[in-house]
């Protein structure tokens, strides 16, 4: 039965576009008819009307008053057009004149309906540009139509019916003009009702005109409009879009201002054009004149001074969008620099010295990711509204960017009262913020800038110092103040050397692999190694892993030297194979960062750098830390099953020294967990190191993946792993990371029985 409907409504919409066009040409046709009325084409066009109303009021129901309204004044015009045989022979009578007044009335009642539902309020907003153009057209229908009507008439009650028609029809055109000016996007149903109200009024202009007596106009030509108008209201009503007649609808992209600037400014001129180029006749006439001229200035200022207020609004708007944050009202960047401009220029002539201080709400982007951007945002809103209570009244406060403010006082004196402003603001995050998910606690990092007197710094130079400062904060543990001092900006500029290098250091061969044994304790020999990554500046120096590698994460040139990295660690294994330098098995152990598994091409790489090298893939051991499991699971889970499907084996790096949760550990393809350094070094002298290690073991066993120790650095170390039956190191002890050339000699003598003679003699 749905289906059936869903037809009917289709061919009713597509039968709208075939009556449309018909209903012009039966108008057209009628125009030029010299038949005695009513012609044919007259009987056919009232036939589309009803059936159209009919049809699609029972088929798409519309609103009842739009239907009811549209058949009483299609209904109310058939009636006046059809009581007499022409407009202007003495027969005329006053109902006639009469139905044609009602039916600009209701017609006039009609569309307020459909503007009330349709654009509401803001119909008000152009109420200023219907009523200019209204008048507009009153004054040259009174001039043009009317008083030559009243003129001629010899009936004062029919003069009067006459009259009340065209003030009716100018009502018209204020509703019409409204809701063509409005920024509402048009239907078909819509579009073709707004052509039927203009064709209704052109009809009513036509049969004033001959009324008047100035022009001869046969009664066909004056029939015309309506009989197009009747036929298009018919096709309105058949289209499905007329269920939506009265509908609040959707913006159009653009309003149409042009159309409201040619209609509004011909209103305003035309008009005083008639008025200028007529004589007035009699006192009537020029009072009317008079009173009609006025009405439309008054408009027009009122107009004028609309748009001037909505001028001034929209460029306090900008203003204001400009300077502040949508989210929370504070200022943002370029206005807090301007706050802190003023400061550091006053401070000249003052003994205060203004403090900035640079706040980021710590690991923000967990809330974003793991409640949402609503919450988060509600989260930013319960900050600011802190920051405004724990500062003095004197001090301001900005949001500069996603989760980072600036405190801008600039009534301090020492760097001691930056510090307790700091301790306050931090004070004021010690209670948990309300959320929909429940109280949540959150921390922030504080850097503090104190403008000192000695040192002339700009207002970028002072918000630049507090940034370098929270990081330092950050760095610290979060949840903490630090100052500013020199020392900082040495090393944020050592930093940003470094980052720049970074970029050109595998260009310029920099770079080097360095590879530390890993041994099978039982046998002696070699099974395996870590590729570690060194950076040789030259006349630079060396650069620490330390160093670079975190920078390198940061910015993403983490993904260009890693897949470098792989690359270069494979091919090595595959020459000391070939070379007999270690045996066919040998594995090679790289490690990989998580910017590196989000790489979409990672997968790729690896498969590769596996081909062109001819190691097996279940030789390379690629090692990643707890950390990508409990930051980013679903990301690292699927790149390294993938990784895992190709035969590549998974080890987890620095186990035990992360926060990841067994339930999560047992859904990665793990087969090797290294122990980390920090358990091995006190097993000779803490049980609680032994106890650790001995459950690492464990898990291990019940995973069924094998088990490496790391930073063997004392013989007991060894002894108590071996006992522990953990049977792979690598430490110090055994070999430090060496590079490419030392590699075979160093396997000989670690596979010297002498070497472990000397070793477990010790």
């Amino acid at each position: 039965m749905q289906k059936v409907k869903i037809l009917v409504r289709r061919f009713l919409s597509l039968l709208s576009w075939a009556v449309a066009p018909l209903a012009v040409g039966l108008g057209i046709l009628h125009a030029f008819d010299d038949s005695s009325p009513p012609s044919i084409f007259f009987t056919v066009s009232i036939f589309l009307f009803f059936f159209g109303v009919l049809v699609g009021s029972l088929s798409h129901h519309p609103h009842a008053l739009v239907w009811m309204g549209a058949t009483a004044t299609g209904a109310a015009i058939v009636l006046s057009e059809q009581a007499l045989p022409t407009l202007w022979t003495p027969t005329q009578i006053f109902g006639r004149e009469i139905l044609y007044t009602a039916s600009q009335l209701i017609l006039a009642l009609m569309l307020a309906f459909v503007l009330r539902s349709r654009i509401g309020s803001r119909s008000r907003q152009l109420a200023a540009d219907g009523l200019i153009v209204s008048i507009g057209a009153w004054i040259i229908s009174w001039v043009l139509l009317v008083q030559p009507s009243i003129a001629m008439s010899t009936s004062s009650e029919l003069t009067i019916a006459r009259g009340l028609t065209i003030a009716c029809a100018m009502l018209v055109v204020f509703l019409l003009a409204i809701l063509v000016f409005s920024d509402t996007s048009p239907t078909p149903a819509t579009g073709m009702l707004g052509i039927a109200v203009g064709l209704i009024l052109t009809n009513v202009i036509l049969r004033a005109l001959a009324t008047s007596g100035e022009v001869f106009i046969q009664s066909q030509t004056i029939e015309a409009p309506f009989i197009m108008a009747l036929g298009l209201s018919g096709a309105a009503f058949l289209h499905s879009s007329s269920s939506f007649i009265t509908a609040p609808h959707a913006q159009r992209p653009t309003p149409p201002l042009m159309a409201r600037l040619i209609s509004t400014t011909a209103a305003l001129i035309v008009p005083i054009i008639v008025v200028a180029v007529t004589d007035p006749n009699g006192m009537q006439d020029r009072i009317v004149r008079t009173i009609s001229v006025a009405v439309l200035t008054i408009a027009a200022m009122s107009r004028i001074v609309q748009s001037v207020r909505a001028n001034a609004r929209t460029q306090d708007k900008l203003i204001r969008n400009a300077l502040t944050d949508s989210l929370t009202g504070l200022p943002n960047r370029v206005l807090m620099l301007q706050h802190i401009e003023q400061a550091v220029q006053s401070q000249l002539n003052s003994i205060y010295q203004p403090t900035v201080l640079f706040i980021d709400v710590d690991r923000f982007k967990n809330i974003n990711d793991s409640l949402g951007h609503s919450t988060g945002d509600n989260i930013l809103q319960c900050v600011a509204e802190r920051l405004r209570a724990a500062i003095p009244t004197n001090a301001s406060v900005g949001r500069i960017a996603g989760d980072e403010f600036v405190v801008l006082d600039p009534t301090t004196q020492s760097p001691t009262q930056s510090v307790m402003l700091a301790e306050k603001i931090l004070d004021a995050f010690r209670d948990p913020i309300a959320t929909s998910d429940g109280d949540m606690f959150v921390t922030a990092s504080i850097g503090v800038a104190y403008a000192s007197k000695d040192v002339e710094l700009s207002a970028d130079n002072l918000m630049q110092h507090a940034d370098t400062a929270m990081y330092r904060a950050k760095d610290s543990g979060r949840n903490c103040i630090a100052l500013f001092d020199d020392s900082m900006l040495e090393k944020v500029t050592k930093r940003l050397e470094i980052e720049t290098a970074l970029y050109r250091a595998l260009e310029r061969n920099e770079l080097r692999m360095v590879h530390q044994p890993i041994v099978d304790i039982d046998l002696g020999i070699v099974v395996g190694f870590e590729a570690l990554m060194r950076w040789d500046r030259g006349d630079a120096g060396v650069v620490s892993p330390i160093d670079f590698i975190p920078i390198a994460e940061e910015t993403g040139t983490i993904v260009p030297l890693g897949s470098w990295a792989i690359n270069d660690a494979l091919l090595q294994l595959r020459l000391w194979i070939d070379a007999e330098v270690v045996a066919p098995s040998t594995t090679m152990s790289v490690n990989v960062s998580p910017r590196q598994l989000h790489d979409p091409q990672f997968v790729s790489i690896v498969s590769e750098a596996l081909t062109r090298s001819g190691v097996a893939p279940e030789q390379l051991w690629l090692e990643v830390t707890e950390t990508i499991m409990i930051t980013e699971p679903a990301q690292a889970l699927s790149a390294l099953k993938k990784l895992n499907a190709l035969g590549v084996r998974i080890a987890i790096d620095d186990f035990g020294t992360g926060y990841s949760s067994l339930s999560v550990l047992q859904q990665f393809p793990v087969q090797c967990i290294k122990i980390d350094r920090a358990f091995v070094q006190d097993l000779a002298t803490s049980e609680g190191s032994r106890s650790m290690v001995r459950t690492i073991i464990a898990l291990a066993k019940s995973m069924n993946a094998d088990i490496v120790a790391e930073g063997i650095e004392e013989l007991a170390q060894l002894q108590i792993l071996n006992s522990l039956q953990c049977h792979k190191a690598q430490g110090y002890f055994i070999s430090r990371p060496i590079p490419v050339e030392e590699v075979p000699t160093t396997v000989l003598h670690i596979q010297n029985f002498e070497f472990w003679r000397q070793r477990t003699s010790g």
